[in-house]
């Protein structure tokens, strides 16, 4: 097991902006070189959350949604924030129902990651989830969502092609593409 010592200094810390989404802060340091600087960090106050759902014939589901900070269209896989203090699982299955209606009855989980570690601390927690069935999707009203059923592997097409982009997306897509090719899902 390795052992890193962090080479950052914090001087002094200011909170530069707060919303309930997320909050920023603007930090005083010195760098680890020994130059005094500054940096700033995103942080997140929800766990981002995102489910590929698999049928028992291998379709999955994407949710298409107009994305305010790219203002962009984007195809991405269920996705959400889960407040900090619930359970991840418990709010996977939340969002999985409110932006697609559907209600899985067995779930894996497939990765961890952080996302723009550079300049924050938003944490993903990614699912698998089968045994669906069909309910009412109720999706919050920041979100005008359209839904594509569509084989698990037009998914991952459309990410070799760069119609997804969105970063949990393309991350959960290709790992369960791995997991089906070398078997690990049948």
């Amino acid at each position: 097991m390795s052992f890193y010592l962090n080479p950052w200094k914090v001087l002094s810390s200011t909170e530069v902006y707060d919303n309930p989404w997320i909050g920023v802060t603007e930090y005083a340091v010195i760098n680890p070189a020994g130059g005094q600087g500054i940096y700033g960090k995103v942080h997140f106050k929800n766990l981002a959350i995102g489910i590929v759902v698999l049928d028992e014939r291998l379709n999955t589901c994407l949710v298409g949604q107009h994305r305010f900070p790219l203002d962009e269209y984007s195809w991405e896989i269920p996705e959400g924030g889960c407040p900090l203090g619930m359970d991840p699982l418990e709010g996977a299955m939340r969002e999985l129902q409110e932006e697609t209606g559907l209600v899985a009855h067995s779930w894996d989980k497939l990765m961890e990651m952080h996302l723009s570690n550079s300049v924050s601390d938003e944490h993903a927690i990614v699912y698998l989830a089968w045994d669906v069935e069909q309910k009412a999707a109720a999706p919050e009203e920041t979100e005008l969502l359209e839904l594509k059923r569509l084989p698990f592997e037009d998914a991952y097409k459309m990410v070799e092609a760069g119609e997804i982009t969105d970063a949990i997306s393309v991350a959960a897509i290709l790992k369960v593409k791995l997991m089906l090719t070398d078997g690990r899902i049948s």
